[in-house]
C-alpha cells in the first residue's frame, strides 16, 4: 500500500467522480482507476459503487476513509511540525471567527499582531459558532473567536472582551433622537430578529425574556448588515452588536438602559491539541493583549 493510493483514493472518495478527480490530481484517468483497483485488491474488497462515470463509496470505502482521513491528517501534521521547527517565526495560523467579529476585532488583533510577526500567514475563516466549532473539532481551524461554547467539553474557552448591543431604528422613528430607552418601552413595536439557532440570536432572545415580553417577529436574520437594511427599509426595529465601523444610511443608534444589554466574545482552542509555534505566538499574543486591556 503506497501513499499515493491513498492519496488518490481520498481524491475520489471527496469528489465521486473519477475524471474530476483524475484533473484534480494531474493524472491520467485509466492511471487513477489502476490505483483504486490494486488498492482495493490489495483490501480484498471494494470500496466504491460504480454508476457510469460517477462513484460512491460502498460501507467498506466509508470505513476505511475515515482511518485514511485520520492517517494524512497525521501525517500532514508531522511535516508541518517539522517545517515548524526549521524557522518557528514563519509559518501559519488558522483561525474562525464570527461574522460581528469581521470588521473589528480580528483586523486590529491582526494588525497588531504582524507589526511583530511580519511572515507569519493567517488562513481565515468567518462564519456562525456553531460551525466555526465544528471546524475546530474538527482540526481545521486552531483557534476561533466566538460566544461562550456552553456544549462543547472538549473545548477551552476564555473570555476576551464585552461587546454592548444596541437599538437601531429607523431615522424617522419615534425614538431615533433619543440616547437611551428602556427595552421594555418597545413591546408592541415589530422587531427584525437573528435566528435562534445562531448565538447571537439566543442572547437576543434571552435579553427580550429579561425585559419581560416576546418580541412581535417580522423577521429572522443571519447577518447584521440584513438586519440592518431591513431597518432601514423601516420593516422594523432591532438589536445588534455595536461595531465600531458600522454605518448606514437611514437608521440611528440608540442606547439600551435596561435590560443590560451585551454578549460576552472570547476565544476558543482544542486544549491538548498540537499547534505550530506560529498559532502559539499567536495566542500568547492575544491573551496578554486582553490581559494588559482589561486592568
Amino acid at each position: 500500500m503506497e501513499w499515493t493510493q491513498l492519496q488518490y483514493f481520498q481524491t475520489v472518495a471527496q469528489m465521486q467522480h473519477f475524471t474530476n478527480a483524475a484533473e484534480a490530481l494531474s493524472i491520467s484517468q485509466p492511471a487513477l482507476s489502476r490505483s483504486v483497483a490494486r488498492l482495493e485488491e490489495e483490501l480484498g474488497v471494494p470500496l466504491f459503487e460504480r454508476q457510469g462515470r460517477t462513484v460512491s463509496l460502498n460501507t467498506y470505502g466509508q470505513i476505511f476513509l475515515n482511518r485514511v482521513n485520520r492517517a494524512i491528517q497525521e501525517i500532514t501534521i508531522g511535516q508541518q511540525e517539522i517545517q515548524d521547527l526549521v524557522d518557528p517565526l514563519k509559518g501559519s495560523v488558522s483561525l474562525g471567527f464570527i461574522h460581528s467579529q469581521g470588521s473589528n476585532l480580528v483586523p486590529d488583533l491582526l494588525g497588531l499582531f504582524r507589526k511583530n510577526f511580519p511572515d507569519i500567514r493567517f488562513m481565515l475563516s468567518q462564519n456562525v459558532t456553531n460551525q466555526i466549532l465544528d471546524q475546530l473539532e474538527a482540526g481545521e481551524i486552531d483557534f476561533c473567536f466566538c460566544s461562550q461554547p456552553f456544549s462543547r467539553e472538549n473545548i477551552h474557552w476564555i473570555q476576551l472582551l464585552t461587546e454592548e448591543i444596541i437599538l437601531i431604528v429607523p431615522k424617522e422613528h419615534p425614538h431615533a433622537k433619543r440616547s437611551t430607552v428602556n427595552l421594555q418601552e418597545l413591546s408592541e413595536e415589530p422587531f427584525i430578529t437573528f435566528k435562534t439557532e445562531l448565538s447571537l440570536g439566543e442572547t437576543i432572545y434571552r435579553i427580550f425574556k429579561e425585559a419581560g415580553f416576546s418580541p412581535k417577529v417580522t423577521f429572522e436574520g443571519e447577518e447584521v448588515g440584513t438586519v440592518a437594511g431591513l431597518v432601514a427599509a423601516k420593516l422594523g426595529i432591532a438589536l445588534i452588536p455595536k461595531i465600531r465601523t458600522f454605518e448606514m444610511m437611514g437608521i440611528s443608534q440608540v442606547h439600551v438602559s435596561e435590560p443590560q444589554c451585551q454578549r460576552i466574545i472570547g476565544m476558543a482552542w482544542v486544549e491538548g491539541r498540537y499547534v505550530s509555534p506560529a498559532a502559539k505566538h499567536f495566542k500568547e499574543f492575544v491573551l496578554e493583549h486582553f490581559e494588559n486591556a482589561n486592568r
